[in-house]
């Protein structure tokens, strides 16, 4: 919940800012500021709550704390590309694999009930997967058009 706050308040103040600035909207580009400011947003958890995002990477993978650390360098990057001419349509194909392959860390968070910020086993369960599925689409889909489709 706390990463669609972010993205909607980003977008909406990044807008108002600009139709001040410029007189005129760009939407893309506030989109794009929006996804940047919850990517930052987001990455930071990586590295405040790291014992506890590890426990939401799947069992197969190795290193835990590592690719939690790792996936955190990658959006703070993400965040980044997105400003770049050169890099923002590479960059979008790549978070929007990002989000994909971060699914099944969400799915395995929900049926293990796991709280990441607290590193428990308390957290919301499956329900969560009800809003965290189509966040997730909705974080594809809004990369998509304010960095692919534009």
């Amino acid at each position: 919940m706390k990463p669609l706050i972010v993205l909607l308040i980003a977008f909406l103040s990044a807008t108002l800012i600009l139709r001040i600035a410029n007189g005129s909207f760009d939407l893309p580009f506030t989109a794009r500021i929006a996804m940047s400011s919850m990517l930052l947003f987001t990455a930071l958890g990586h590295f405040l709550f790291t014992d506890g995002m590890a426990l939401m990477v799947p069992d197969i993978i190795p290193f835990k704390k590592e690719v939690v650390y790792i996936t955190g360098i990658i959006e703070i990057c993400g965040a980044i590309g997105l400003h770049i001419p050169q890099f923002r349509i590479l960059t979008a194909w790549l978070l929007i694999a990002f989000f994909i392959l971060a699914l099944p860390s969400n799915v395995k968070a929900a049926i293990e009930q796991i709280d990441y910020q607290k590193a428990t086993y308390n957290g919301l369960g499956i329900s969560y997967l009800i809003f965290r599925i189509p966040l997730q689409l909705m974080f594809i889909i809004w990369v998509y058009l304010s960095s692919i489709e534009n």
